[in-house]
């Protein structure tokens, strides 16, 4: 079993065990060119926790993630899902990837989005089911999106298109759930339905890591953060590791105060 110890902002030490944690990452390092955009990470992730990961533009928080799950190759580095090889564990992973890496001219309904979800269910030439359809239209009703199922989903805002494909990763009722920015361009009315159903997944002792760029909000909407630039600056519980020393040494002069609000400056 693998110990490490996780820095806090008043210098204390947390030891984390990975072979216990939803998600472990050990040493991750990728570039683009000469310069890394990530060296030599850990991260851990416990069972049932609601993650951040925060950092500045360019800090490395989605390479992370898609080293992670080897959407990109990392020059070095592993990752672990409740122990296992991420290979091994893609049945407990649902992915959300960022609104702008899709083609939303794809000609597709939005209940076939969903439906995309069951794959693993239903095999490539798997028959879909009134039980397959019914779960479908559930996972949309639970993002509110159940009046849009036939739907081109290139018609849809860009809000709606983020509700879907959180409801197709519903589909999948996975173990472990990463999103790429779920909040980015989305109205406030979808970023509310967007964190209540990534709330209910924690109550029901699923774990939500999520790419986080609003640090007023990270309070109110998660339990534990991540902060990069490049390299690890801090993780923890929010109490612990979301103070104004770790926020200054992730984003530096480019910190603005007033972004933060009170909750994160201790005031």
């Amino acid at each position: 079993m693998t110990q490490i110890e996780l820095a806090t902002s008043n210098g204390t030490r947390m030891a984390e065990t990975s072979d216990d944690a939803a998600l472990a990452i050990r040493g991750m390092t990728v570039s683009y060119g000469q310069k890394p955009a990530v060296f030599s990470v850990d991260m851990t992730v416990p069972v049932g926790s609601m993650t951040a990961i925060i950092g500045p533009n360019g800090a490395g928080k989605s390479t992370l993630l898609k080293a992670a799950l080897g959407v990109i190759k990392p020059l070095a580095g592993t990752a672990t899902v409740f122990g296992q090889p991420v290979a091994d564990a893609r049945a407990r992973i649902a992915y959300v990837p960022q609104r702008a890496s899709v083609d939303w001219d794809f000609p597709t309904r939005v209940i076939d989005v969903v439906l995309m979800g069951l794959y693993r269910e239903l095999g490539l030439l798997g028959r879909l089911r009134g039980a397959h359809k019914a779960k479908a239209m559930e996972c949309l009703e639970r993002v509110g999106m159940q009046d849009f199922a036939t739907r081109q989903i290139g018609q849809l805002s860009g809000g709606q298109q983020q509700r879907v494909f959180l409801a197709r990763a519903l589909a999948q009722d996975a173990d472990l759930y990463l999103l790429d920015e779920p909040f980015a361009g989305v109205d406030a009315a979808t970023e509310k339905a967007i964190i209540d159903v990534l709330q209910s997944l924690r109550a029901d002792g699923k774990t939500v890591v999520a790419v986080h760029h609003d640090l007023s909000t990270v309070p109110d909407y998660f339990d534990r953060v991540f902060l990069i630039n490049t390299t690890r600056i801090a993780e923890g519980t929010v109490e612990d590791a979301f103070t104004p020393q770790t926020l200054q040494e992730a984003y530096g002069g480019r910190l603005a105060t007033g972004q933060l609000g009170q909750t994160a400056l201790g005031a």
